[in-house]
């Protein structure tokens, strides 16, 4: 084999690597089929939450940032996925809610509440989680707790408290709540 395509080899398999390498290191702490830690804080409007409050229904766990384009990708999907089933039975469950986590610089709050209300985010719980590293995202709920290292990540929580499910689609969440 001559240097030239052995160089070629050799740089294919080092980019395998590191793209396997990568996505064991940004996928989050959880799967599927356990129980999500639960967390108290304030809301961002002042209110006290804890996570636990929410069991009997199903709750979409939403990791994002002001900053962060992916995020703003989603948004329509999730205000549409709120708007579809904000007052909805779902079969076994007493309804549905989505808990927007976001992650962003100490002290930026007030610009945190203003992409909420411009971007029409309107469903009832907002929580703020500072960061001091972007590189590391190390807030205390998104890492400590739920091992998020790239946003958006999305787990989706049954009535029960497990873990259904980690960075489903769209469609992959409609789906689970209609029963299909």
């Amino acid at each position: 084999m001559s240097k030239s395509i052995r160089s070629i080899v050799l740089l294919i398999i080092a980019a395998a690597l590191f793209y396997v390498g990568k996505g064991f290191f940004m996928a989050p702490k959880y799967g599927g089929g356990e129980i999500a830690p639960n967390f108290s804080t304030t809301l961002m409007d002042g209110r006290d939450f804890s996570l636990e409050d929410l069991r009997g229904k199903y709750v979409l766990l939403d990791f994002w940032g002001t900053w962060c384009g992916p995020c703003r990708v989603e948004f329509p999907h999730l205000i549409a996925l709120n708007k579809k089933y904000e007052n909805a039975k779902i079969r076994d469950a007493e309804g549905f809610e989505i808990v927007s986590v976001a992650l962003e610089r100490e002290g930026s709050e007030d610009r945190t509440k203003r992409a909420i209300d411009k971007l029409g985010l309107d469903w009832d719980y907002h929580i703020f989680d500072p960061i001091t590293n972007f590189k590391l995202l190390n807030a205390e709920i998104a890492t400590g707790l739920y091992g998020v290292r790239e946003v958006p990540t999305k787990y989706l929580i049954a009535p029960d408290g497990s873990i259904m499910g980690v960075n489903m689609s769209f469609e992959e969440i409609e789906k689970t709540l209609d029963g299909k």
